[in-house]
């Protein structure tokens, strides 16, 4: 048997905030709006964020969803089609409330990469391939 990965659920305390975060910062469109789900549209895999409650109420009370969450849950990486294109984007998303972790830079492994943290504090990359030389 094969299964097929279909969506990424987000968890957060503050679904509305987060919300609000990936609609006005990342440009994201929402399909579907509730106090307690919020989903965007997006080509291939579904994204989406759920309220730990909710998802708790869901799992009969499953710890892991009412425990305070420390350190990294996931990352999103978003691959755009050059490196001025990842310098471009990455201001834009800090001038409308990201939180800057390190800023776009050429790495080791041939991309200019850099980092921003959600309201949450889940932190993502902005990424291109660099130009062969």
């Amino acid at each position: 048997m094969r299964v097929q990965l279909e969506g990424i659920t987000v968890l957060s305390n503050d679904v509305s905030r987060l919300a609000r975060f990936y609609r006005d910062v990342l440009g994201f469109k929402i399909v579907i709006e509730e106090s307690h789900y919020v989903e965007f549209v997006n080509d291939g895999i579904r994204l989406a964020i759920c309220s730990k409650p909710l998802m708790a109420d869901n799992t009969n009370r499953h710890y892991s969803f009412i425990e305070e969450r420390k350190g990294q849950a996931f990352e999103l990486n978003f691959q755009c089609e050059s490196p001025e294109a990842v310098r471009n984007i990455y201001d834009e998303y800090v001038s409308k409330g990201a939180t800057s972790i390190t800023e776009p830079k050429s790495m080791p492994w041939g991309h200019t990469t850099g980092f921003f943290a959600d309201p949450d504090g889940n932190i993502h990359s902005l990424f291109a391939v660099n130009p062969l030389t």
